[in-house]
């Protein structure tokens, strides 16, 4: 499958430049190994994203960016980034960067469940709705190249294992192919996983991740 010849720089970059679409943020900025967002948030001002690094280039990003509210995610395993971080740091539960080709299937939600689809400029919001409108389960999709980038994609508690993630997913490789885009991209929590890889979803790099806690 092409996507598995996809290098991890080549799709960690293009998530990147798609995850500033679906949230909203200034465009990344190339860094060596990697990528710098300003978030500009509460507890998530800005996160440096690296594919490529060692531990030297690790310790020295950890003495230097004592900013409350960094955040630093690396491909790699979580043991490595905690024992190069100094104190002040504090890791999350590691994720999973996971690719898909893209296939233009057939989807419809059970009933009494509507499918919605829209766009804000290149993103596509798809929302699986109740009768009245309520959002049930939603997910978002952005363009970077010939990759399409998903994220926030999840679930109300009420509408759970009803198979909403599944039709939003689908929903997602759908419109990813009307637009020409060949290989889906993610980072998915440990329990989005078996979501995603139930769907054709396969992990290329686990992604460790720590940050500054912010007053």
């Amino acid at each position: 499958m092409r996507d598995e010849a996809d290098s991890v720089p080549e799709l960690v970059m293009a998530w990147g430049q798609g995850w500033t679409v679906c949230r909203a943020t200034p465009d990344p900025v190339a860094v060596p190994g990697g990528f710098r967002i300003e978030v500009g948030r509460p507890g998530h001002r800005e996160r440096t994203v690296l594919h490529t690094y060692d531990d030297d280039s690790l310790r020295r990003f950890g003495r230097t960016s004592d900013r409350p509210g960094t955040w630093l995610k690396v491909m790699g395993s979580p043991e490595v980034l905690r024992s190069a971080l100094p104190d002040g740091w504090t890791t999350t539960a590691v994720n999973h960067l996971m690719t898909v080709p893209f296939e233009a299937t057939s989807v419809a939600p059970p009933a009494p469940y509507d499918l919605r689809v829209r766009t804000d400029g290149p993103m596509v919001l798809v929302t699986v709705s109740t009768p009245d409108g309520t959002p049930a389960a939603y997910g978002r999709l952005a363009p970077a190249g010939e990759f399409g980038i998903v994220d926030q994609v999840g679930t109300a508690d009420a509408h759970r294992r009803r198979g909403l993630g599944s039709v939003v997913m689908r929903a997602l490789g759908v419109e990813a192919t009307r637009r020409g885009l060949r290989t889906g991209i993610l980072v998915a929590t440990e329990d989005g996983r078996a979501l995603y890889h139930a769907l054709g979803w396969t992990v290329r790099s686990e992604v460790a991740a720590a940050f500054r806690p912010e007053p």
